[in-house]
Formats: structure tokens, sequence, C-alpha cells
């Protein structure tokens, strides 16, 4: 009971708890109801009419499902996209018709939009007669549990009773081929030719102007901060949150060795410079140049937070370098921070990332990373100053405060500008803990934020930090709630 029902004789107090109860249940089933009815609504359409359900992570999903909505409308048929969170089964089960085009993240997961439809629908069977559906499941076959959502939605779908339209479609990081596939499915539901092939957008060529190490002495691998301008006359703009996509280039020492090794001409290095090299040499030994030409693919993109907004006259990228088991540089980190000149060309295009856009109101914004994170994290932070949303609060971790404060200087006159009100910083090898236990410290002032609206943003590595914060965030919010935020985009992820 409140401070002011105790004062209160318990004849008078009992009757005004049991009301207050009463007021407590109505608005809950209020709630509910409202949300059941929102839910019915996002799958409710014309008569004949296809739902296009998406599930995304980094923004592909969802751009899919826009131009998906856009070939069938272009062909005559209704049809109307919403996130895969915002449904329930029964809406499913009332739609008739519906495409899904969802994305797997990290390991196996599902997207954060989605984690609520898997809880709390996905997690029972549900009678899905007379629902026609077609999938599109994205994922990258570097990974282990290469499109596993998209197959455990498959199989819930499937066992549900619903009935497929066509085979399940798969695509590999973006791959064309995959998504001609899938167009041409489109081009039948909707009885006709549909808009041209969807060809991911072609790079821009920008230019290397600066690359600076930012963490030299630090026990973990370098990291460089880089800016790059567009080409001229094109006048770039991109959001906070959005992504860059960088075609990544080989190292010109390893395409002359190739060379050299197999006789080649050298006016074959521009042809090799962006393709995949064999693995094995010898592979190609004897073959011409042209045979050569015909068997190359192109090396795949590499995608990256910004780190800037567009006034800041520059196109901004916090890049790590990644050694593998070989003793390589990775691929993108390699071309970005050692083997492109100063001065190169860049091949890079930006795509929308909606699902990581700012709050658009001056809520509160509770920003968390660590490493490379920082780059999405200070975008956020550069959109709410320049909108004049100072409720802003930053726990970050890396591993030194000697090496590896990473724009410590500019946090600093964020807070001294009152642009950031908390600053919170866990540096790991100084025996500081990592950045989830300096959020589990501050468990009471999460609520707090979060009763007051606050959304959750996350940025940085997937392994470790990501998954530490979400059972943080789970422990103190509960899990429940925790999923509800990120279906209502207010617990937001770009983790990698």
């Amino acid at each position: 009971m409140s401070e002011a029902l105790l004062l209160l004789s318990p004849a008078t107090a009992r009757p005004l708890a049991a009301g207050a109860l009463v007021l407590a249940y109505a608005g809950f089933c209020g709630w509910t109801w409202w949300r059941h009815r929102r839910r019915r609504r996002a799958a409710t359409g014309p008569a004949g009419g296809v739902l296009v359900a998406y599930a995304s992570q980094t923004g592909f999903a969802e751009m899919l499902a826009e131009r998906a909505v856009a070939a069938l409308q272009g062909a005559g048929r209704a049809a109307w996209a919403t996130p895969l969170g915002g449904l329930d089964a029964a809406a499913l089960a009332g739609a008739g018709q519906v495409l899904f085009i969802v994305s797997t993240t990290g390991e196996g997961d599902a997207p954060d939009n989605a984690a609520r439809f898997v809880a709390q629908v996905m997690a029972r069977p549900a009678a899905l007669q007379g629902l026609n559906y077609g999938l599109l499941a994205l994922g990258d076959r570097s990974y282990r549990h290469y499109c596993a959502f998209g197959h455990a939605l498959d199989g819930w779908l499937r066992h549900g009773g619903a009935v497929p339209l066509f085979d399940r479609v798969e695509v590999d990081n973006g791959d064309g081929a995959a998504l001609r596939q899938w167009q041409g499915q489109l081009a039948h539901l909707a009885g006709g030719a549909v808009a041209a092939d969807w060809a991911p957008v072609a790079y821009q060529s920008w230019r290397l102007e600066t690359r600076r190490h930012l963490n030299p002495g630090s026990p973990g691998g370098p990291i460089h901060h880089l800016r790059l301008t567009p080409p001229a006359g094109i006048a770039a703009d991109w959001q906070a949150g959005d992504v860059a996509e960088v075609g990544p280039g080989n190292d010109p020492a390893q395409v002359a060795a190739l060379l050299a090794a197999l006789g080649l001409p050298a006016d074959m290095e521009a042809d090799l410079a962006f393709a995949r090299l064999p693995e094995r040499p010898e592979s190609w030994r004897g073959l011409s140049p042209a045979a050569i030409r015909e068997r190359l693919e192109p090396l795949p993109h590499r995608e990256y937070s910004i780190a800037s907004l567009p006034a800041d006259g520059a196109l901004e990228l916090v890049v790590r370098q990644v050694v593998g088991p070989d003793g390589r540089l990775g691929l993108g980190s390699g071309w970005l921070t050692q083997h492109a000149a100063m001065g190169a060309t860049i091949r890079l295009r930006l795509r929308r990332n909606s699902a990581f856009h700012p709050p658009a109101d001056d809520r509160p914004l509770i920003l968390i990373g660590n490493g490379t994170g920082i780059a999405g994290l200070r975008a956020q932070l550069k959109a709410r100053a320049a909108a004049g949303h100072g409720r802003n609060w930053l726990l970050f971790g890396e591993r030194t405060r000697a090496h590896d404060s990473l724009f410590g200087d500019e946090l600093a006159a964020w807070q001294a500008a009152g642009h950031l009100s908390r600053l919170d910083l866990a540096f790991s090898r100084d025996g500081g803990g990592y950045v989830q236990d300096r959020l589990a410290a501050a468990a009471d002032e999460l609520r707090a934020w979060v009763a007051q609206g606050a959304a959750l943003y996350v940025c940085g590595s997937l392994d470790g930090m990501a998954g530490g914060v979400h059972a943080v965030l789970e422990q103190v919010l509960g899990a429940d709630a925790l999923a509800d935020m990120a279906a209502d985009r207010r617990y937001c992820r770009d983790v990698y």
C-alpha cells in the first residue's frame, strides 16, 4: 500500500485499495485490447490483398519488403507491409495471403524486432489453415546457422497448416540470382511482370581523405578513424543509424604475387583488384586471361556503422583491424586500414536502416556499446545534439583508459554542453569490468529512465557485449517487457 492509504482508517483504505486494483486491471485490459486490435489492423487490408511481413535487423529486409509492395501495387494488386513483431497468430490466420521477408542475425537468431513474435507466437502451435504464404530468407553462408530463422519460421507455418505458394527462397549476402528468383515469384503472384531486376545499388567512388590511428599502444587490435568524401557533384545524404556498404579490394601485393606466379599480363591487375582470388593459385595455371576473366566473382561487400552526419562534411567510419588465422588482415578491415592508399577511391554505397534511426521525439535515450560500436553511437549523439535533445546516457566499454578512450574529448565536450547528461565508461583491463557490469550497477537508474519512456540503443560486438547487455536488460526490466520494447522500436541494436 502507498503511504497515503496507510494514513487512512482500515475501513476507508480497503475500498480505495480495491478501487485502485479495479482501475489498474481495467487499464491492463484496455491496453491488451488495444494491442490486439493494433495487430489485427496491421494484418487486415483490402480483400484479395497481400500482406508483406518483414523481420529486419539492418534494414535490408525492410527495404525488400517496400520493393515487394511497390512491385505488387504496380501490377494492380493491393499490398501493404508491416513488421513481423506487430502480428500474432490470429492476425496471420485471417490475413489470407502473406509474404514473409526475414533476416537471420548472429548465430541463427531472429532480428530484434521479431523477438516478441518468436517468444509469444512461435513458441506454441497455431491454427493457420487457410493461410497461403511465400518466404524469402536472408542470410550469410559464412555463419554456421545459415538462414536459421527463415527455416524455423517456415517449419512453424507448415506445422500450423499454412500452405506455401512456392518453395522457400534463400538469399546469401544479397545474391542477385536469388533475388531474381524471388522477383519471378512476385511476378507470378501479381499475374504479370514486375519492375526491373533488383540489382544491388551501384557503388559510388568515394575518396579516402584521412585515416587516423585512434588507439596506439592498446592491447587490442588497431582502431582507425576514416573520413571519406563523395564524388564531385553528389550530395550524399544519410541519417544516424544508416549503413555504409563498402566494396573492398585485395591487397595489391597479393595480386602482384599471383600475376607473377602464373605469368599473367600486367593488365590483369585491374581485373583481379576487386575479385575473389583462388585459394589454390595453381588451379588457374595454364588458363588464358580470357578464361580467368570468365571465372571471376566480385568480392562480397562489408557493412559499417556510419560515425558522422552529412553536416560534418564527410562520411566517417571507425574500423578495427581483424587478423585471420592465416595471419592475413580481414577483407574489409585490411582494405580500409592498410591496403587502400591515402586519396584512393573507395567503392561505397549507402543503405537506409530505419530500425536504428534515432527517436523522432525528445524521449530519453540510453546508448550502450563497446569498441568500434562507438561509431553508431557517436552518430546518434550528433543527431540528438543537432535536434536539441539532451537527455542522453552513454555506457561504453573498451580495454584501457590510457589508450582506448575513443573520442574522449568529444564526449567531455558534449557533457559540458548539456548534450550528454550521463556517461559511464568501463575499461576492462584497468579492472573496471565490462559495460554490462556498469549497466547492472545502475539498475535503479535504468528502470527510472525506461519508466520515463527511454529508448535503448546498443551498438558493438555481438559476441560478449551484446549478449551480456541483453541478459542484464532482461534481468532488470523483464524478458516480456524487453521484447515489447524491441517490437515498439524502443530497444534497437546494431551489432556484429
